[in-house]
């Protein structure tokens, strides 16, 4: 068992640790220029008619399309932050799935800035209505997660900070999941990105008749591990600990996590209203959890 413990051990020093962590936050910014640049060219080598490319990959049109491209590597990097503090604490944790699709949101909107048509009859127009909705989102969406990290650090500074060994093993098995979840998102991601650009720049399909939304893609698939360990995760936590406004937290956190998921299946009004009733509840919820920590001391 102790050299299972130190194999393990080993990898999570190899994925997680603060010196990995502060290497891929400059390897990440590294290759968001750099991919930020070669968009740039890209899109320039297409507008000259140098080389070819489908009517349908959108993305090489228009240069402020190119900001989409950096900010999809600054999503991967926020989802091994989420991997990075998921054994430290779960409200952060959630707090980083929120500024995920906060994050998600943003890429949109400049994406979606190509397709602005600017008339007097601006709200006639759905492409201008959505835009305007997703700048109203952001905003809502922004001070709703520093409400969020406030609660969590005042229930931090609340918190019974005594630590038993049952916890202790908690938090080894999070490390456990944690770890194994890094190939896990390296692999999909991948895969995503290339399946990805294959759809949008070469397939000459019917079927592709227009870009592939890469969020769909990637996110939601790992969206859908995040539940099922988010779950496995609060089945354990019954061992440690059968507080009833700790299991109600851990409980609602799931609840929010799928109406993010739930978003991804969703478009226009719809999409924004999830991924806003999620943050909400979120919110609420660990507003109650604290107060409920302080009439138990």
């Amino acid at each position: 068992m102790s050299k299972l413990n130190k194999v393990l051990s080993y990898f999570y020093n190899f994925f997680l640790c603060e010196k990995v962590k502060e290497k891929s936050e400059i390897v990440t910014v590294y290759i968001a220029i750099i991919s930020f640049l070669l968009h740039l060219l890209l899109i320039g080598l297409v507008n000259l008619d140098i080389i070819k490319i489908s009517s349908h990959s959108e993305l090489l049109h228009n240069p402020i399309s190119a900001i989409y491209t950096p900010f999809s590597f600054v999503l991967i990097y926020e989802v091994y932050l989420l991997l990075y503090y998921l054994p430290k604490s779960t409200s952060i944790y959630i707090g980083k799935q929120y500024e995920i699709i906060s994050l998600i949101v943003i890429r949109r909107i400049f994406k979606d800035l190509s397709h602005l048509e600017f008339s007097s009859n601006w709200f006639a127009i759905q492409n201008d209505v959505l835009f305007t909705s997703d700048l109203i989102a952001i905003l809502i969406m922004f001070f709703l997660i520093f409400i969020f990290y406030k609660l969590v650090k005042d229930g931090s500074s609340n918190a019974d900070q005594t630590i038993n060994p049952e916890i202790v093993k908690f938090i080894h098995l999070k490390k456990i999941v944690a770890t194994c979840l890094v190939p896990v998102l390296l692999i999909l991601s991948v895969y995503s990105l290339g399946h990805w650009l294959y759809e949008s720049l070469f397939s000459v399909s019917k079927i592709v008749t227009e870009i592939k939304d890469i969020n769909k893609i990637f996110f939601d698939d790992f969206f859908t591990i995040l539940i099922l360990v988010d779950v496995l995760l609060l089945l354990f936590s019954f061992l440690h600990s059968d507080k009833f406004n700790r299991v109600i937290r851990n409980s609602g956190f799931i609840i929010s996590t799928i109406l993010i998921k739930l978003s991804f299946s969703t478009e226009g009004i719809m999409n924004i209203i999830l991924i806003v009733i999620a943050l909400v509840f979120g919110v609420i919820l660990l507003k109650i959890h604290n107060l409920y920590d302080n009439i138990e001391k």
